[in-house]
Formats: structure tokens, C-alpha cells, sequence
């Protein structure tokens, strides 16, 4: 279990708070907490048991501050510092700001997070754990965020290709489709040569497991995943084209249509993720906090 308990839980009194799965292949909503407050140590271990079970938690109105998302992210893991350090909020290097907003011609935030299906931070040795994303101020229409359960989509591949990709190893790198994105969203900042060097390409298995449950996932994404390694390229080209498909049935996947003051929190070892986009011209912003993983294996 990699989730740590908090010191401030002694003496604490209950919250009362259903867990109501969604009709969905992943998902629950979680009703009535308010992660503001203090949590005792069996309201958590009832958290952490049903981010598992669901993979994706949907935390409703939680009117909290930086501070108090940082807090209780820090409940699961240490916290990752995100590469695009031009995008963090103020005094909270644990945040990065996730919106299409412009203040004075320039953006307050990444504004085209998340436009092709990924796991995030899978480009480095220990890929995120579970990223938490809190809704500061919504579109009237469209922003909404797609997950597709990877542990499904393993499961109904064929045996055939189970057994060929089962001992496969992919590289998977943050540059993948960076000046693409660069090239339609000027906008996205040019890396540095510090920053290219924060994330050098990670070989990771191209099936996981999932440390907590044992249960295996695909591991690979349009996004970040760039080659099967020891494989001719069209052939590795091939495989992954096939595996991108398969990964993001609609059978495997839950669409979130975000309400104010939502907090989601995702398994990224379970789960990919993808922005659906929100109109230009209508302003969205969200803070998210991403949990340090372990070495996939």
C-alpha cells in the first residue's frame, strides 16, 4: 500500500460520505467529504480502497484551497514537481495550472493538456501513481475528460497477443509530440535545455502490473509512446498503432462532464486520460497535483 497516513488524524471524528459507482466501466463519485477537514484513518483506508476498486474518484464540491488540494494529495505520495515550471502556480510548485486563459496576451496555464490519450508522466523511470485535478472555473460547454480502463482493455485482447506482447519493453519520451503541439499551440513555452534534460526516454513494459492490486494494464499511449523496442520500425509501428486502437474501445471508457468544485482523482497505473477540448472562446481552469509512482514492472 503506497498510500501514507497523515499526522493530523488523531482524535478526528468521522466524516459521513457515500461512494456511489458510476454506470460506467470505471468511475465513482464520492459524496459528502470534505477533504478540508481532517480524516481519520479509516475514512482514508475507505478512500484508497475505493480508488482502487474504481480507478478514477470523483470528489464533489470541494471548495478547498491550494494548499488543502497539496495536503491531501500528499496523503498518497510525495508530489511531482511538473517540467513546465513556467505554468506552477504561485508560491504552490505542486501545482500546475491547466487552462486556455490568457492574462495580458500570455498564458496562465497549459492550455492543451491532455489533447491525445496518455498516462501521465510514463516518459520518466517511475511514472505517476495518480494525478488530482480540481476545477477552478468551467466552460459552459464542452471540457469534458475521458478515462479508458487499461486492465479491460488487457484483458480482452486475444490470448495470442497477450502472450506476443507480454515481455515487450516500449520507450516512451515527453518530446514525442512536443513541437507538433508547439506547431499548432505557439503559445506552448520552448523547452529549455534543462527541461529537455528533466525528461530523457524511459523504457517501460508494454504490459504492467499493478502494484497494489496484481492486476495487469496496458502501458502504452499515442502520446508519449514512441517505439516497442528491438523491434524493425514498421512492424513496431504496426503493433502500436494496433494497441492504441484496441486501448480506447468506448466499452472501456467513462466520459466525466466536470460541476463545479469537482476534485478527480485518477489511477494513472490503471487508467489513460484524454482532454475532449473546450471552445476557444469560453475560459477554463483547473489545478492539478500529480503523486510520484514506482518502477513499473
Amino acid at each position: 500500500m503506497t498510500a501514507v497516513p497523515s499526522s493530523s488524524v488523531a482524535n478526528t471524528a468521522a466524516q459521513h460520505f457515500e461512494i456511489r459507482p458510476f454506470p460506467a466501466p470505471v468511475g465513482a463519485e464520492v459524496v459528502g467529504l470534505d477533504i478540508s477537514k481532517p480524516i481519520t484513518t479509516e475514512d482514508f483506508a475507505r478512500i484508497h480502497k475505493a480508488h482502487l476498486d474504481h480507478h478514477v474518484l470523483v470528489f464533489r464540491d470541494q471548495q478547498i484551497t491550494p494548499q488543502e488540494h497539496i495536503d491531501f494529495s500528499r496523503r498518497f505520495g510525495p508530489l511531482e514537481i511538473h517540467v513546465l515550471h513556467q505554468f506552477q502556480l504561485k508560491d504552490h510548485p505542486e501545482i500546475l495550472i491547466v487552462s486556455n486563459i490568457k492574462e495580458n496576451g500570455e498564458p496562465i496555464g497549459l492550455g492543451d493538456a491532455g489533447v491525445y490519450w496518455h498516462s501521465d508522466i510514463s516518459y520518466k523511470p517511475k511514472p505517476s501513481l495518480g494525478s488530482l485535478l480540481h476545477a477552478q472555473e468551467l466552460p459552459s460547454e464542452g471540457g469534458d475528460t475521458l478515462f479508458a480502463d487499461q486492465h479491460l482493455a488487457w484483458e480482452s485482447l486475444s490470448p495470442e497477443l497477450q502472450q506476443r506482447i507480454l515481455p515487450l519493453k516500449a520507450e516512451h519520451s515527453y518530446l514525442a509530440k512536443y513541437e507538433e503541439l508547439r506547431a499548432k499551440n505557439p503559445w506552448r513555452p520552448k523547452l529549455s535545455q534543462a527541461q529537455i534534460d528533466q525528461v530523457a526516454p524511459a523504457v517501460q513494459p508494454v504490459v504492467r502490473t499493478h502494484p497494489e492490486t496484481g492486476r495487469k494494464a496496458l502501458f502504452v499511449s499515442e502520446h508519449f509512446t514512441t517505439r516497442i523496442v528491438g523491434l524493425p520500425q514498421d512492424e513496431s509501428d504496426a503493433l502500436l498503432a494496433e494497441l492504441f486502437a484496441h486501448s480506447v474501445k468506448p466499452e472501456f471508457v467513462y466520459r466525466h462532464t466536470w460541476a463545479p468544485h469537482d476534485l478527480v482523482f485518477w489511477d494513472n497505473r490503471s487508467l489513460m486520460h484524454l482532454a475532449a477540448g473546450t471552445p476557444d472562446h469560453l475560459r477554463r481552469r483547473l489545478n492539478r497535483t500529480t503523486i510520484v509512482g514506482d518502477t513499473p514492472f
